[in-house]
């Protein structure tokens, strides 16, 4: 059993050092690519989704406020509601929401911008209540901005180390 775990560990470690010595540093190690997330400014529409987006973006870049942008982010938001489920009373029961981010890369110091789109979907249940419907829809908002957000994370990583 001993030699089995040090036979292991042995692996793991020779593994490592055949990955080091080819010059492998993960994308998201701060000599790669971490210092220029950081650095990148989010700006966003003037809505509730488009505010909420913006909070998920700088925390997914972990943005530097007090170093200068080198990139400016700027998104467009839209989105669209469908209800799935009817009841007897032709109310809805769940409701999908799906919201379209096209996003805009460019540099501070001039240069081509980076373009893409990202698509998310999420549902949420409806309640007779008001303020319960009112809260399901916003946490559907909530849960689709944080997606958009790792995803236009993965974008802009892969973007920017082909640069």
């Amino acid at each position: 059993m001993r030699g089995a775990a040090a036979f292991a560990a042995l692996t793991v470690l020779g593994a490592s050092l055949v990955v080091s010595a080819c010059g492998f540093t993960p994308i998201y190690a701060e000599p790669a690519m971490g210092s220029s997330l950081r650095r990148i400014a989010v700006s966003t529409q003037d809505d509730r989704l488009g505010y909420r987006l913006r909070e998920q973006l700088e925390d997914a870049l972990a943005w530097d406020q007090s170093a200068t942008p080198l990139y400016r982010l700027t998104t467009q938001v839209e989105q669209s509601r469908r209800s799935l489920g009817r009841r007897i009373d032709d109310t809805a029961t769940r409701y999908e929401l799906t919201v379209k981010a096209a996003w805009t890369l460019t540099p501070a110091a001039g240069g081509t911008p980076v373009t893409g789109v990202e698509t998310v979907t999420t549902t949420y249940a409806t309640a007779d209540q008001p303020y319960a419907a009112i809260a399901a829809q916003q946490d559907g908002e909530e849960r689709a901005a944080a997606e958009l957000a790792r995803l236009i994370r993965l974008d802009l990583m892969q973007a920017l180390s082909n640069r």
